[in-house]
């Protein structure tokens, strides 16, 4: 590490590099094409700074291109390498789609960054377009390897890395594996190494994964409810679908929430803005789909909702890599029925993944029993004797107005038959005129 990103590391009370961080350092600094597979909070996008900036020149052109599957991690990453980028002159411009495309354009004629970060259609167009050029590239990184490499992303990056120089060194950067990882070589003729840290990276802190009965879409909103007046707890809420997603985002606005949306068809500013409040704990719950929220960063994150459950393993590891990182404590809250608690428990089956049920008191969430007396019990027995009041309380009042009815009934009282005058108005005003002035003869 050079002595510029060393004394900033010192400020920020780093203790020693991540093994993601240490294992591909030398590599990459050598120009070698590497593949690194790590946890999720292991610092894999320090992992590539640090060794890739410094070979940089400042004003020679793109010389770094970094791919990213969304707009909120590509604006995440550029924040986060501007930061050292800084500290040694080196030029840091996203290019995402959902932004204005000539507002883009302009900026990089103005500006000439050396490193670009940007989602893999945005930058293919501008390629397309001869907006962006890549003749001095050096590095391309292709950071969450295993969702750009599939389906129509895949053809997309091909694509880009043909724009690159034969000779431009490769970066893969993933938390979980990929069939694609196995084809690397050949699809990109180049010998890429692999280094996987899975298994003895230690930088993921304590996370607790638990099960909270809510049967019906209702139930689950209720609970969001509930858990958002808990005392400093703040969630990411997982949908599988937009349609459900808003239909949450309704009902807690109507109960008070302080919650926003992250995702659909957003525009960037807007995206940004619930980002940013929702990191400056100005918001309880953010409310997300996996393509919006995979990859992001947000420090200290007390939990993570499961509203819809994961149907892939790996869906689930992206989804809870949100909390419990950098070593801080975080909690996985799965809403569902017992029937999807057994889909979820026998998908997980192969993995070290430990449920416990959940209770909800007033102050926190917690696994313990409730002691003899207290008042406190589990959701799904607390669920279904709400609704069993309110079904007693909904017949009594039914038998109530009913009694009332009967008590105070009367025959009602007979309206008048008045004769309406179906006379023409304009003519009894006419012979109105008429009787008048043959009085005054």
């Amino acid at each position: 590490m050079i002595e510029q990103f060393q004394q900033l590391f010192d400020e920020k009370g780093f203790q020693q590099p991540t093994q993601i961080q240490t294992a591909v350092a030398e590599t990459l600094a050598s120009g070698k094409s590497v593949l690194g597979i790590a946890p999720t909070g292991s610092g894999k996008t320090l992992a590539f700074a640090w060794p890739l900036l410094p070979k940089v020149e400042p004003g020679a052109g793109v010389q770094i291109l970094i791919l990213e599957p969304s707009q909120e991690l590509a604006i995440q990453t550029t924040a986060v390498l501007r930061e050292w980028a800084n500290l040694i002159g080196v030029k840091v411009r996203s290019l995402t789609g959902g932004a204005n495309l000539r507002r883009q354009v302009a900026m990089l004629k103005k500006q000439h960054p050396d490193v670009v970060v940007g989602t893999p259609g945005r930058v293919l167009h501008m390629l397309d377009n001869r907006d962006l050029k890549l003749d001095r590239l050096k590095t391309l990184v292709i950071d969450e390897a295993d969702d750009l490499l599939r389906d129509d992303t895949q053809a997309v990056v091909e694509d880009i890395e043909r724009a690159t120089p034969l000779n431009a060194q490769l970066a893969f950067f993933s938390a979980t594996s990929s069939a694609a990882f196995d084809q690397l070589s050949v699809m990109f003729g180049r010998d890429i190494i692999t280094y996987d840290v899975r298994e003895t990276d230690q930088s993921r802190g304590p996370v607790r994964h638990g099960l909270v009965y809510a049967r019906t879409m209702s139930q689950k909103t209720a609970m969001l409810n509930r858990l958002s007046h808990t005392k400093d707890f703040r969630a990411l809420v997982f949908f599988d679908s937009i349609k459900t997603l808003h239909y949450a985002a309704s009902r807690l606005k109507h109960e008070h929430v302080a919650s926003a949306t992250l995702g659909g068809k957003q525009r960037q500013t807007e995206r940004e803005t619930a980002l940013r409040q929702f990191r400056k704990r100005q918001l309880k719950l953010l409310l997300t789909t996996d393509v919006a929220a995979r990859g992001l960063d947000i420090p200290k994150l007390p939990a993570v909702i499961n509203f819809e459950l994961p149907t892939t393993v790996d869906q689930y590891v992206h989804r809870t890599g949100r909390t419990g990182r950098q070593g801080e404590p975080g909690l996985v809250i799965n809403l569902g029925s017992d029937h999807d608690f057994r889909d979820l428990k026998k998908l997980l089956a192969d993995t070290d993944y430990q449920f416990t049920e959940l209770t909800v008191g007033e102050k926190a969430v917690t696994d313990e029993k409730p002691a003899d007396g207290a008042a406190k019990m589990p959701v799904r027995k607390e669920a279904s004797r709400a609704i069993q009041k309110e079904q007693r309380e909904s017949k009594r009042k039914v038998k109530k107005s009913i009694h009332n009815t009967l008590d105070g009934f009367s025959m009602p009282a007979k309206r008048k038959n008045r004769k309406k005058n179906r006379k023409n108005k304009g003519i009894r005003l006419k012979h109105r005129r008429m009787a008048e002035k043959q009085s005054d003869q």
